[in-house]
């Protein structure tokens, strides 16, 4: 069986040629196009301003998704728009997200449900959505995003499994990421 694909998240780098002995034949997309993750089955690519209007077209199934910043000029605020879950404040200093942004495409990586778990794509982004809106909503992680200017126009992607455990192939994505970069994705504080 093939297993995920090695994705490489710069969107400034060139295709990778690790040569024949890769494990399982990894083959490589880039992140900067929607094609290249469409072929390799993430679907959706709907802004948070789209979503926060009508998320209906969220599969009601477990998988993978990630949150994608299409620009190149990134500017924070403070505060933020993330909600305060448990009274805890959701924002950081600003100096504390420069020095934990990464140059890439992919700000977030998340998964969504398990084969035990009743959690959906459509149930664990309607939430991170609405702490978005400053809602007191359990989606703490990946908060960060909520303190980008351009957060309305952020794009959501996700990829629906039906075998695969999400968290499974979203550790592999974190690792490859990691491997990447030497670090997590920026809205990624723990993996």
């Amino acid at each position: 069986r093939t297993r995920g694909n090695l994705i490489v998240f710069n969107r400034m780098k060139k295709y990778k040629n690790y040569g024949e002995d890769w494990p399982d034949k990894w083959w490589f997309i880039m992140f900067n196009t929607k094609k290249d993750l469409i072929d390799n089955g993430f679907e959706g690519f709907v802004s948070v301003k789209d979503l926060w209007n009508d998320k209906s077209m969220i599969p009601k199934q477990m998988g993978v998704y990630m949150v994608l910043n299409m620009e190149s000029n990134v500017e924070f605020v403070n505060p933020g728009v993330g909600g305060f879950f448990k009274g805890k404040d959701p924002n950081v200093d600003i100096p504390q997200l420069k020095e934990k942004y990464v140059d890439s495409t992919v700000v977030y990586i998340g998964k969504a449900g398990s084969s035990s778990s009743k959690a959906t794509l459509f149930s664990r982004l309607g939430q991170y959505l609405g702490f978005g809106q400053t809602k007191n909503i359990g989606h703490y992680g990946g908060r960060y995003i909520w303190q980008l200017k351009n957060h309305e126009d952020l794009l959501f992607c996700w990829k629906p499994l039906n075998d695969e455990e999400p968290i499974v192939l979203e550790k592999e994505l974190l690792s490859l990421f990691k491997e990447e970069f030497g670090k997590l994705p920026f809205a990624n504080l723990v993996g």
